[in-house]
């Protein structure tokens, strides 16, 4: 019990005659810096902190509303799946932990499809939510992200990917991995259409989603800043008994080595994504307009330069 929360200040309260709480979310505080961060001020920057260029965890369809036009889309129903087919339970029953995870979030499991545009190009959108069980990758979420693929096959549009995830859910075992070559194959399907899959790498995206189709795209972007990676680096530290170097399994780090193209703050990703599908789909870009050049004979008298 917090003495100075549960008594002193509702104490204080009652004397002064107040009614009603400030809200304690107004002020959020930069994991790096310390410096706080008005709420409002926050959100109209996409959840990325301005003094330090700090990128927040967000939802999916607050991803969703900031990277498509407009911020409208269509959400896709997800396919229905067994809820528990092992009747998992450790501390808890895995029913109760998807029940709580359903109420915190409002989904039903960590993915959401969507069929928006950006800058105008048809796409299906397919979002990791980390706040749902950690993103955890289980037969429902294997069964949405292999459905994006086909309406992104029956609808001819491209699909990008915003990957967070911790890994494989453990709660549905063997038959969770088997999701890893499932999405794989369907991934397959809609690179033999010629359609292009781009990735969108977040904070964090480890375990079976990186080893699988997280990897596997035409073009792999990560936010600034972001984990990834297949094991996490006190893992791999504890098990090689070596330090590692600084910014490991980081985005900067990863693309200095090769293993994402490029790294791209939130606030340019629908610029870059736009820019890069065009090139993927090849469409032509406007053609800029020559000023008309008339000859000397139909310029106008009053146009023509004086002798």
């Amino acid at each position: 019990m917090n003495w100075i929360t549960n008594y002193v200040r509702p104490r204080i309260n009652s004397m002064l005659g107040r009614r009603t709480d400030m809200p304690e979310n107004l002020w959020i505080k930069d994991p790096e810096t310390g410096e706080m961060v008005f709420h409002k001020d926050l959100e109209s920057n996409q959840f990325v902190i301005p003094s330090s260029g700090h990128h927040m965890k967000i939802s999916a369809k607050e991803r969703l509303k900031f990277f498509l036009d407009d911020g409208k889309y269509e959400q896709l129903e997800n396919p229905k799946v067994m809820q528990d087919p092992l009747k998992f339970r450790d501390e808890k029953r895995y029913t109760d932990r998807l029940k709580d995870a359903k109420a915190k979030t409002g989904l039903e499991d960590a993915i959401v499809n969507a069929l928006g545009t950006v800058e105008g190009l048809p796409v299906v959108v397919t979002v990791q939510d980390f706040a749902f069980m950690g993103g955890s990758l289980g037969m429902a979420a294997g069964d949405a992200i292999v459905h994006a693929f086909e309406v992104a096959l029956q609808r001819k549009r491209p699909l990008i990917l915003f990957a967070a995830s911790g890994g494989a859910r453990m709660q549905e075992g063997i038959l969770s991995l088997m999701q890893l070559p499932r999405t794989t194959v369907g991934l397959d399907r809609l690179k033999e259409a010629g359609l292009p899959y781009i990735v969108v790498l977040t904070n964090p995206t480890t375990g079976g989603v990186t080893a699988s189709y997280a990897m596997l795209g035409d073009v792999h972007i990560a936010e600034p800043g972001a984990l990834i990676g297949f094991a996490g680096p006190r893992v791999i530290e504890q098990t090689i008994r070596e330090k590692l170097p600084d910014g490991f399994q980081r985005s900067e780090y990863l693309m200095e080595h090769g293993m994402v193209d490029m790294v791209v703050s939130r606030l340019e990703l629908r610029e870059t994504i736009a820019r890069l599908l065009k090139i993927l789909l090849k469409v032509p870009e406007q053609k800029v307009l020559e000023p008309e050049i008339l000859p000397p004979s139909v310029v106008p008298s009053e146009a023509r330069p004086q002798a």
